[in-house]
């Protein structure tokens, strides 16, 4: 198989731990999703990407060190796995109790479980991969 064909259905990148890379960080995501012609679950994709880069950046990412995000587009079985990796300590796990109409937060990887059609955690050293996936048709 073509080793140059495979790359482009990859992309990764690294962000600052600054709140203006969230919206770099959709753009991103957006940007690989048209090219690879699988904006039917953009939405869905969106939404993740900026809730899991949000919780790095409040959670996961200690002072002057980043986080990457890596987004991959399996052709044979049509499944697009998000992954943020941030250099931090500290679990992941949705609250275990809903956050109340007037919490201002709480929901995010409530939200991912909702929409991703799956979702995890992985270890690193240092750190952890938050990722999820999402089935596609391209078209």
């Amino acid at each position: 198989m073509n080793e140059t064909s495979q790359l482009s259905y990859f992309r990764a990148a690294f962000y600052c731990r600054e709140r203006r890379s969230i919206p770099v960080v959709r753009k991103f995501a957006r940007k690989a999703l048209v090219e690879w012609e699988c904006e039917q679950r953009a939405d869905d994709v969106l939404l993740c990407v900026t809730e899991l880069a949000t919780n790095a950046l409040r959670h996961g990412v200690p002072p002057g060190r980043g986080f990457k995000v890596h987004i991959h587009l399996e052709r044979v079985d049509g499944t697009i796995r998000l992954e943020v990796h941030d250099s931090g300590e500290g679990e992941v796990c949705p609250a275990e109790v809903p956050p109340g109409p007037e919490d201002e937060g709480g929901r995010g990887l409530l939200l991912v479980a909702a929409v991703a059609d799956a979702w995890g955690v992985k270890e690193r050293n240092p750190g952890k991969i938050v990722w999820c996936e999402f089935s596609v048709v391209r078209n």
